[in-house]
């Protein structure tokens, strides 16, 4: 749970069922002015339900009869309430609460375990107040466009720029279907240009569409709030950080490389690992680099528990740009 957006959440299912009952008030206005009879059945109902609760803890004589005879005459009106619902075009559950999630009943929670409308809740709450939201209007496998990658070999890649991105791709989409029964992480390696962030934030826009909780941080950005973790003691940011169900950190290797951003971007990474939360990271450096860059501890988690996904190609921005000048 991401802890400060509880409060939030907790107003939107107060909100939900404040509408709910005001507009089971209205449904309610509206029988009684059209068929009253049926809410006269109700408070009939309402009294013989109650002669009923009364009589089961009632020690009488023919008190199995007298329970039957009451539910029978419970179960008459009720159908008799049904029907004169249903002769006048309305549903037959119209005077009941209209739950927007009848599993939790617009509470959040079953018992004491959170609903899984109350994670969608939050989903689209941090949805709406992230820099996401604006970002993936344009960048999603909608706007993807295979044409930007040539079909011919460039340099010495063993396959050409289309051939590979089309496996990426493929990986990718393989990554957004199982991602709640596998534990793979990603890591996109390539020059800049070659489209790693925009596939980032395809996979970004999929998976927040399916419910589950995306934070993206460029690599500067992320060290920023470690600095602010460890420093103010910021439990809300820490818990975003760590219990996202997937941390993208776009651009890594861009950052100022100190100790304290190596020591603490290996805690993150590492404690994320631990909790099989899952990570994406891109980047514009190659393996070699990387090792050079950074400790061993850090290098061996990158190699050793996500997948290498390689970019390579001319880089797209710039071929756009020139073609767009063109025109």
């Amino acid at each position: 749970m991401i802890k400060g957006y509880k409060s939030a959440i907790s107003k939107i299912y107060d909100n939900i069922r404040e509408s709910e009952k005001k507009a089971l008030k209205q449904r309610r206005e509206e029988i009684e002015h059209k068929i009253p009879e049926v809410l006269r059945i109700e408070k009939e109902i309402g009294k013989l339900c109650l002669k009923l609760s009364i009589s089961i803890l009632n020690n009488s004589d023919n008190k199995e009869k007298y329970l039957e005879e009451l539910k029978e005459k419970i179960t008459d009106l009720r159908i008799k309430k049904s029907e004169l619902l249903v002769s006048h075009k309305y549903p037959m559950d119209y005077l009941d609460i209209h739950y927007k999630c009848p599993k939790c009943k617009d509470t959040g929670f079953i018992g004491v375990q959170k609903c899984i409308c109350y994670k969608q809740k939050l989903v689209n709450l941090y949805y709406q107040n992230s820099e996401l939201k604006e970002i993936l209007k344009k960048n999603n496998f909608d706007n993807f466009n295979l044409e930007l990658y040539p079909y011919h070999k460039t340099g010495n890649e063993p396959i050409s720029p289309r051939k590979n991105i089309e496996e990426i791709t493929s990986r990718s989409w393989k990554f957004i279907e199982n991602f709640s029964s596998s534990n793979e992480n990603l890591l996109f390696l390539g020059n800049p240009g070659t489209g790693k962030t925009f596939l980032s934030n395809c996979i970004a826009k999929e998976l927040l569409d399916r419910g589950y909780l995306v934070v993206y941080r460029t690599a500067e950005s992320l060290i920023h709030d470690l600095k602010h973790i460890r420093f103010n003691n910021n439990e809300t940011l820490e818990d975003l950080l760590l219990n996202s169900d997937l941390l993208i950190i776009d651009d890594l290797g861009s950052e100022q490389i100190t100790d304290f951003s190596k020591t603490e971007l290996f805690n993150l990474l590492n404690r994320r690992l631990l909790k099989r939360n899952k990570m994406l990271i891109s980047t514009n450096y190659d393996l070699e680099e990387l090792l050079k860059i950074y400790s061993e501890r850090i290098s061996s988690r990158l190699l050793g528990e996500f997948i290498l996904c390689n970019f390579f190609g001319e880089d797209i921005r710039i071929h756009q740009n020139i073609k767009n000048q063109k025109y």
